[in-house]
């Protein structure tokens, strides 16, 4: 473990035990970060499905088009788990902890955005197909998610200063 990779595998394992022992042990069982972030995220998705001409509507934590029966966004599918899978890889990969914590900004952004259109694809899923909803809730929206945070790790990966990456003087030939 004395390599880079090493450090980086033992550093996400260590992030990874401490975020789901505060997340299952504190975070969950206390509710308001999910609430909260649930219900922002219900309220960003209805307001822009109005924005786009549907009939949504809000009631506590669930969101529907017009006569749909809606979706309830429950503790584990408002996104904060994924945001803790990716502020893990960022913290435990180097580079400059400045530049780390402005991608950790950024990339816990644009996954809050990410969820929210995955939350809105399903919304709409449900009024016109239905039979597709339980599919679409289990394999493409989360493949998705899971792929959106894997390449915003890639670009970190690829675009930080970090050891990991070839120093040595290149030679023309």
């Amino acid at each position: 473990m004395n390599t880079p990779i090493g450090r980086f595998i033992a550093k996400a394992l260590a992030f990874f035990i401490a975020w789901y022992v505060l997340y299952e042990l504190w975070l969950l069982p206390d509710g308001r970060v999910d609430r909260w972030l649930s219900l922002n995220i219900i309220a960003t998705g209805g307001g822009l499905l109005q924005w786009l001409g549907f009939d949504a509507y809000t009631v506590n934590r669930i969101i529907g088009i017009g006569e749909s029966p809606g979706i309830k966004i429950v503790d584990g599918c408002n996104g904060i788990a994924a945001m803790g899978l990716f502020i893990g890889f960022i913290l435990a990969y180097p580079g400059d902890w400045k530049k780390r914590a402005a991608y950790v900004v950024v990339g816990v952004g644009v996954i809050y955005l990410v969820n929210i259109v995955r939350i809105m694809i399903l919304a709409v899923t449900q009024l016109y197909w239905p039979t597709f909803f339980d599919f679409t809730h289990d394999y493409s929206t989360t493949a998705i998610f899971y792929i959106v945070i894997f390449i915003l790790w890639m670009i970190w990966v690829n675009y930080s200063d970090t050891e990991f990456k070839d120093r040595s003087p290149k030679t023309a030939s």
